[in-house]
């Protein structure tokens, strides 16, 4: 068992979910939630006009649970008080009543013209990226960078459209000449976190902070001994547990096609170019030659004329 510390880290506080992303949300982590929380959320997601006029204490009656319940599911569904949830549910009950197409996303609603679909897209992105930059924590980005920049070894954990993110970052630290894997196999992702020691280093991406194929593997490299870091969504989640550093990515809105591991991609990728770019500052003298090795290895396949591809 490793002797490392493990440090306490405060949740970033995130923006409250949009009415029209309530459902997912409850989709997203009811898993994680006590019976008792699911009641709650099922609830308010199911008949939101009928909550939006219940007290604290009527909607706990509702439920058969009890008004710390009915708060702390409020919070966990990120607002920051059963009021806040309230306004919510107010708002989509009108959404509701006033007959409006579904959304697609937060925003988009299934009839929206392409060009308007582009617009909000590219809005929705654009907030997410600047939510992300402002949560991050430079100390633990530049703790990480350290580590990277000097790690024998890296090992990069993730599920889904965040297996997808840790092949990116693996894909680019081994064009500056470091020894990175990218694991999205769990069994071969814990097999090989066995062998991690002091000096390397594991890196564990999920939005949800719970995803167990991803903390198994982390938790094995944390008690070998391994400089641990957590992308995630959920600073506050199990993942942290394992992580000597935590990066928070934005909590981005949800929907029905666009859910938590679509959405957190772009936040995800933000961070993973912010280690990136730290890294081959930290290894310039070497990166550089690297980086232009590989460009050079691959020209002859861009080179449009005959004989050259």
């Amino acid at each position: 068992m490793s002797s490392k510390l493990k440090e306490t880290f405060t949740p970033s506080e995130a923006p409250a979910p949009a009415p029209a992303a309530l459902a997912a949300k409850v989709r997203t982590l009811a898993p994680s939630m006590t019976r008792s929380m699911q009641r709650v959320a099922e609830t308010v997601a199911g008949d939101p006009a009928g909550c939006a006029a219940l007290t604290v204490t009527a909607l706990a009656e509702r439920t058969g649970t009890s008004e710390a319940t009915v708060v702390r599911t409020s919070r966990l569904l990120g607002y920051p008080g059963y009021r806040d949830l309230r306004l919510a549910l107010a708002a989509l009950a009108a959404q509701q009543a006033a007959g409006r197409a579904p959304a697609v996303t937060a925003d988009i609603a299934v009839d929206d013209p392409i060009p308007d679909v582009i617009t909000k897209l590219a809005q929705e992105e654009q907030q997410c990226l600047a939510d992300t930059a402002a949560a991050l924590d430079t100390s633990q980005l530049e703790a990480a960078v350290s580590a990277l920049a000097t790690a024998r070894r890296i090992d990069v954990y993730g599920v889904g459209a965040s297996s997808l993110v840790g092949q990116d970052l693996v894909q680019k630290l081994l064009r500056i000449g470091l020894i990175a894997h990218a694991h999205a196999d769990p069994h071969l992702a814990v097999t090989n976190a066995v062998q991690l020691h002091s000096g390397d280093v594991a890196i564990a991406i999920t939005h949800s902070g719970r995803t167990t194929d991803v903390i198994e593997p982390l938790r094995v490299a944390f008690e070998r001994g391994a400089t641990t870091v957590a992308i995630t969504g959920r600073p506050d989640g199990e993942v942290a547990s394992y992580a000597d550093f935590v990066l928070t990515t934005s909590t981005a809105r949800e929907s029905e096609l666009r859910p938590a591991a679509m959405a957190s991609r772009t936040s995800q990728l933000l961070v993973v170019d912010c280690l990136f770019i730290g890294v081959a500052q930290r290894t310039y003298e070497s990166a550089a030659p690297a980086l232009s090795a590989s460009y050079e290895a691959l020209a002859h396949r861009h080179d449009p004329r005959p004989g050259h591809r």
